[in-house]
């Protein structure tokens, strides 16, 4: 079971390629700052723009770097069920712990055609397996009902919920139960995620302030709920800044300032506008966040 923060990893570019130095130094900085896990390939990683030898190129570093210190929950999601279910069994075959597969896009299926999809890609490949439901990005919403039927399949083993809908925890818990592992998708909603039983959060804000994040977590998890409160109270802006526009720009933006990459992505994707490069660059002042990798 993933608990704490999980890095919905970026996928550092430069000159129109994966630039492999910067991802494994960004990799090896996440788990030394103290996430407790990672995503490649995810949607912040860009994953619609990459190649399928770019896909399975940036998992296989992550793990490597990784090297079992922290889990490795590999993207493998696809509107295309087989594509899916190549890109879960290469996961598997590298070495990942789980895979988190994104709901169909674009296909717009039924409730019915998600259960299938999932259970076919889950009876493939023998790997545990997460649901991320995005409906912002998707268009389509799994019902609690349709992901408790998923539940009860051996692979399928938790949820990252990106709906932004806070009574989804509870009802997915009173639905399903304790063993179904809740990550929220969305950093604003982290705190009352975990206060109803979640279990972590899938982060892109542990992009910009991976140790922040961990420190949230920590607090939360001592029992100091005033503390907890407190950091990610302070996180929010953070949060709120970095998506100002589609994300990844935002964290891509910020991750150059801090010198971790460049601010290189892919089309359609572009760079942030004047304004928001401001806005992303006065909250990270104020979080000391430049000032730390300035050090």
């Amino acid at each position: 079971m993933l608990e704490g923060y999980v890095t919905a990893l970026i996928t550092p570019m430069r000159d129109g390629r994966v630039d492999e130095e910067a991802l494994r130094a960004f990799v090896e900085w996440q788990i030394t700052e103290g996430v407790n896990g990672l995503l490649p390939c995810g949607t912040t990683g860009e994953s619609p723009t990459l190649s399928h030898d770019e896909h399975m190129q940036v998992t296989e570093m992550c793990i490597e770097v990784a090297n079992g210190r922290v889990p490795v929950l590999a993207g493998t999601g696809s509107n295309s069920t087989e594509e899916a279910i190549a890109l879960t069994r290469h996961a598997k075959d590298a070495g990942a712990d789980a895979a988190l597969l994104v709901m169909p896009y674009y296909n717009k299926p039924t409730q019915e055609g998600m259960y299938q999809h999932f259970k076919a890609v889950q009876d493939a490949v023998a790997i545990p397996q997460y649901i991320y439901n995005i409906p912002g990005r998707s268009v389509v919403n799994m019902t609690t009902e349709t992901m408790a039927r998923l539940a009860g399949l051996p692979n399928v083993v938790g949820v990252k919920d990106a709906t932004a809908d806070l009574t989804r925890p509870t009802l997915t818990r009173m639905a399903i139960g304790d063993e179904f592992n809740q990550m929220s998708g969305e950093d604003g909603t982290a705190l009352a995620f975990l206060a109803q039983g979640g279990h972590g959060c899938i982060s892109v804000t542990a992009n910009i302030a991976p140790r922040a994040c961990a420190e949230f977590y920590s607090a939360w998890m001592a029992g100091d709920t005033a503390k907890a409160l407190e950091l990610h109270t302070r996180l929010m802006p953070l949060h709120d800044v970095l998506f100002c526009e589609s994300s990844p720009i935002p964290a891509k933006y910020a991750a150059y300032l801090l010198g971790k990459c460049s601010s290189e992505m892919r089309l359609p994707l572009c760079q942030p506008t004047a304004d928001s490069k401001q806005r992303i660059e006065t909250t990270l002042r104020a979080l000391d966040l430049l000032k730390d990798a300035a050090a």
